[in-house]
C-alpha cells in the first residue's frame, strides 16, 4: 500500500470531558456532523458504504452490539456494512487503519471510521471491575493503569537518571497545549511543582502524571485517493500503518525500559511509508501517564533510548521544538475516552498538516504527521499511522 490509494477528506470531534448530558448516540452523532461538516466541498450521510465502529468499553455498559447499533440508530445510515473494532487503548488508531485497508483494497470506495466512549457515567469501581474483566483471571485481577506503567518509571530512573522533573515537564507541556485546544477535557496550566506535589498514586506516578477518564467521540472519513478531489482540494493521505504485540503480563515482560510493540509498529509504519523520523513535523503519541510519552519517543526513533527525559525538560517536544509531540494537548490533557482517543489524535494530525489548528499550529516542512497508541494489558499492542500532505 502506498499513500496514492486513501486520502483522509474530513475530520471532526466533539468537546471532551464529562459529557453527563450527552448518550452514547449523541456523542457519535455529534462526531459524524463535525467529520461531515470539515469536508471542503460537502458531504451526505448517504455517501458513506461502509463504517468501522472504535469503542472498548463494552462490558461497562452491558452492550456488546454496538457497532450495527450505533450508525443505524445514531448516524440514521442502515444498510451498509458497520463494523466494531476493539483492540485495547489503540482501537480507535486500529479501526483506521482497517478503514484504510478498505479503501485501499478497492472493496469500499468512502469508509466512515467513528470512535466513540462513554467512561464518566459509571462509578469508579464498576469501571475498574469491567477493566479487570478484560484481563487473566488471576494474573491481573484488580490492578489498575497505573501499577502496570509504575515500574516502567522506576525502572528508566533507575537506569538513565530520569527524575521526576522530566516525569513533570511532559505534563506542564501537553496542559499548556491543552489550553490552546477547545476540545480538550482540562484547559489550565499546570506547574512542575504542581505536579511533583499533586497526590500520589503509584510511585514515582502521582496524580497530574496521569490522563483523566473522559467520554468522547470523533470521526474521520476515507476514501478512495482518485475521488479525493471530488471533496476537497486539500486531501492528506494515509502514508503508512503498522501494528504489533508484546507479552501482556508484567512477569513475560523481557525490558522495562521501553515498549517493544511500539518499536515495531513504527518500524513497520515508516518503512511502508518510506520515511524516518527525522522527516515527521509532528505527532500525537500515547501519553496515557508521563513516563509513557517519555518511552514512546524513544521508541518512535525521536531520540536515544534513556534521553526521552532530557529531550522533555529541554523543550525539544514542545510545540516550537524539533519535534512537536501531542500539539492537542495529548490524553494528559485533552482525555483518553479510549475508542475515541486514536480517532481523535489522527484529526490533530490532519488539522495540523491542512495548517488548520489555530493557535497551537506548528511549522509544516516535510508534510508528515504520526499518530500512535499503545495499551493492553502491560502494553501489548501498539498501532501507528502516518499521514502526509505529499501525493506520490
Amino acid at each position: 500500500m502506498s499513500w496514492d490509494r486513501v486520502a483522509v477528506v474530513g475530520a471532526g470531534l466533539i468537546k471532551f470531558g464529562e459529557l453527563f448530558d450527552q448518550s452514547y448516540e449523541q456523542m457519535a452523532a455529534g462526531a459524524f456532523a463535525a467529520a461531515m461538516a470539515s469536508v471542503d466541498k460537502g458531504f451526505e450521510p448517504v455517501q458513506v458504504e461502509a463504517a468501522m465502529v472504535a469503542t472498548q468499553r463494552g462490558t461497562l455498559w452491558g452492550q456488546e452490539g454496538i457497532g450495527g447499533n450505533t450508525v443505524p440508530t445514531a448516524l440514521g445510515i442502515a444498510g451498509i456494512p458497520c463494523t466494531r473494532i476493539e483492540n485495547a487503548c489503540p482501537s480507535g488508531s486500529d479501526a483506521f487503519r482497517i478503514g484504510a485497508m478498505a479503501v485501499a483494497s478497492g472493496v469500499h470506495d468512502v469508509v466512515l471510521v467513528i470512535g466513540v466512549e462513554k467512561m464518566r457515567d459509571k462509578s469508579t469501581e464498576e469501571g475498574l471491575l469491567a477493566r479487570a474483566a478484560s484481563g487473566h483471571p488471576v494474573y491481573t485481577r484488580g490492578e489498575s493503569a497505573p501499577v502496570l506503567f509504575a515500574p516502567f518509571a522506576t525502572r528508566h530512573m533507575h537506569e538513565f537518571g530520569t527524575t521526576r522533573e522530566m516525569l513533570a515537564s511532559v505534563a506542564v507541556k501537553n496542559h499548556h497545549n491543552g489550553t490552546l485546544d477547545p476540545y480538550a477535557h482540562f484547559q489550565s496550566e499546570v506547574t512542575v511543582d504542581q505536579v511533583l506535589k499533586a497526590p500520589p498514586v503509584c510511585h514515582p506516578l502521582h496524580l497530574l502524571d496521569c490522563c483523566p477518564q473522559t467520554d468522547g467521540a470523533a470521526a474521520t472519513l476515507l476514501v478512495n485517493a482518485e475521488r479525493a478531489r471530488e471533496f476537497t482540494d486539500n486531501p492528506v493521505y494515509v502514508a503508512g500503518f503498522g501494528v504489533a504485540t508484546d507479552h501482556p503480563y508484567l512477569h513475560e515482560k523481557t525490558t522495562f525500559t521501553g515498549l517493544p510493540a511500539t518499536v515495531k509498529a513504527a518500524a513497520r509504519a515508516y518503512a511502508m511509508a518510506g520515511i524516518g523520523p527525522a522527516d515527521l513535523d509532528l505527532a500525537e503519541v500515547h501519553d496515557c501517564f508521563t513516563i509513557t510519552e517519555i518511552l514512546d519517543i524513544e521508541d518512535l526513533g525521536f531520540c536515544e533510548k534513556g534521553k526521552g527525559g532530557i529531550v522533555s525538560i529541554e523543550g525539544e517536544t514542545s510545540l516550537t521544538g524539533r519535534i512537536p509531540v501531542n500539539p492537542s494537548g495529548g490524553l494528559l490533557a485533552k482525555g483518553h475516552p479510549i475508542g475515541a482517543s486514536g480517532v481523535a489524535q489522527l484529526t490533530e494530525c490532519w488539522w495540523q498538516l491542512r495548517g488548520e489548528a489555530d493557535g497551537r499550529q506548528v511549522a509544516i516542512r516535510n508534510g508528515f504527521a504520526l499518530q500512535h497508541n499503545v495499551g493492553g494489558r502491560g502494553s501489548g499492542v501498539s498501532v501507528v499511522n502516518i499521514l502526509t500532505t505529499n501525493a506520490s
